[in-house]
């Protein structure tokens, strides 16, 4: 299993920043991400499902996400969402999103990649704990890059 626990400081509000992470937003934030359509109950609901559409060069993937835990409050907000990718691995990811005293954003990413057969756990087992760093800081990073983007646009 593979797990991660970063966190990174935006100079953006809370409102902006989890704006990204909203349906209409999510391929900003997710290039790979082609499709990502509500299914099931709302968008801002636990149990809330979306059929997603990832590319990863020539391949397609098409699986459930389900949203298992939403809190939206004014100093901080939580979405986390769980789903299978490829039939091999089981994804958890997490994020919260803390206000900051200078009107700035801490958003905690966290999550877990787990085989959920034996091709899985034997590819999980040669993944390397630096490429899978280097994925996390990279979207960390691009989150952060469209959140101060936004801001920056929205006070000019």
């Amino acid at each position: 299993m593979i797990t991660w626990n970063e966190e990174i400081t935006i100079e953006a509000d809370i409102e902006t920043v989890w704006g990204l992470f909203k349906d209409e937003n999510i391929r900003r934030i997710m290039p790979q991400v082609e499709d990502h359509v509500l299914i099931e109950k709302e968008e801002d609901e636990v149990g809330a499902r979306h059929r997603q559409t990832y590319r990863e060069g020539k391949r397609k993937e098409v699986y459930i996400v389900t949203t298992t835990a939403y809190e939206d409050r004014e100093e901080f907000k939580k979405k986390e969402v769980a789903f299978t990718l490829g039939r091999s691995f089981d994804i958890r990811t997490c994020y919260e999103f803390y206000k900051t005293a200078d009107n700035g954003t801490r958003l905690v990413y966290e999550g877990t990649n787990e085989g959920a057969n034996t091709i899985g756990k034997l590819m999980l087992k040669f993944a390397t704990d630096k490429s899978n760093r280097t994925v996390v800081q990279d979207f960390l990073k691009r989150v952060k890059e469209e959140a101060e983007k936004e801001a920056s646009d929205v006070h000019s």
